[in-house]
């Protein structure tokens, strides 16, 4: 029998020229004929008996609907069908690599596991900029809960508790899992304009300027620090109602007003006012005293 003519013809496999669209990709794979037991047979003769380019190329491209169907099943992590399609494909061309026919079983069989594990490792690279899960258990940990979790809120006691039974992990595993899928990747650089105000600002704005001399800013913050310390320990020096008025008035982000202070010490306005200019005037004596001497 001629092997040859059990191959679907060349002009069936072909996908040359530009496709335009992922649509156009998958429309034109799904044209593609699928391989019967006998002509899967017959090419992976070729291709180990004769290392067959043309019969791996065969293999491969009878099998590219299958790995679009496996892609499409991991569109919910956000990332682009068509890259899920490219490292499928990498483990379809895999499994074509090291199948043995005679194991028994079909290519599509033995072919699953290498293109969801190409596709997996892809998720995990790039799902998150940190990686979110790097041991063999934290892996399975992480595909298995998204497909578990019905919902966006978060597992209950005992929902945890049947999640690690079912996955033979600890609690604490299955916890931590979850909160590292619950979070998200902070954007860099600001991005004002989205409007969110937790978009407004990121990790570059606590970088110092590109010309900051770091002398100039180690001297800064040691003089930040001595403020500090001096105006507690002149703070400490005022009697406990000169201290509340002062913090209430100066210090505190809800700032008390004359009358809400006189009610509540049941002085007037004026009086309150008269023990804050004393108290502040106080502060500065002592602050400069205070830097007079450490001088």
């Amino acid at each position: 029998m001629n092997t040859c003519s059990l191959a679907p013809r060349p002009t069936d496999l072909m996908l040359a020229g530009p496709l335009g669209s992922f649509e156009a990709y998958a429309e034109r794979i799904s044209r593609i004929s699928v391989l019967t037991r006998e002509q899967e047979a017959a090419l992976f003769e070729r291709l180990h008996k004769n290392q067959d380019l043309d019969a791996a190329r065969t293999l491969v491209m009878s099998h590219l609907r299958f790995v679009l169907h496996v892609a499409r099943g991991y569109i919910g992590y956000g990332l682009p069908l068509g890259d899920l399609v490219q490292e499928g494909n990498v483990g379809l061309m895999k499994a074509v690599k090291r199948f043995n026919p005679e194991q028994g079983v079909r290519l599509v069989s033995f072919a699953v596991h290498w293109i969801r594990a190409e596709i997996h490792d892809y998720v995990l690279r790039n799902w998150r900029l940190v990686k979110i899960a790097t041991t063999k258990s934290q892996r399975k940990l992480f595909f298995n809960l998204r497909r578990m979790k019905k919902n966006l809120a978060w597992l209950s006691a005992d929902e945890t508790q049947a999640v690690a039974r079912d996955l033979g992990v600890s609690v604490a595993e299955v916890t931590e899992m979850e909160q590292r899928l619950s979070a998200r990747d902070l954007s860099f650089d600001p991005t004002p304009e989205s409007g969110d105000e937790d978009e407004s600002y990121g990790p570059a704005l606590f970088l110092p300027a590109p010309d900051a001399d770091p002398a100039v800013s180690a001297e800064s913050e040691q003089w930040d620090e001595d403020v500090t310390r001096r105006l507690a320990d002149a703070m400490a020096a005022l009697d406990a109602r000169s201290q509340d008025i002062v913090r209430r008035r100066w210090m505190a982000e809800d700032k008390a007003t004359l009358h809400e202070l006189a009610a509540e010490y049941d002085i007037s306005a004026e009086r309150v006012r008269q023990i804050e200019v004393a108290a502040m005037k106080r502060l500065k004596k002592l602050m400069s005293t205070d830097e007079e001497l450490a001088a």
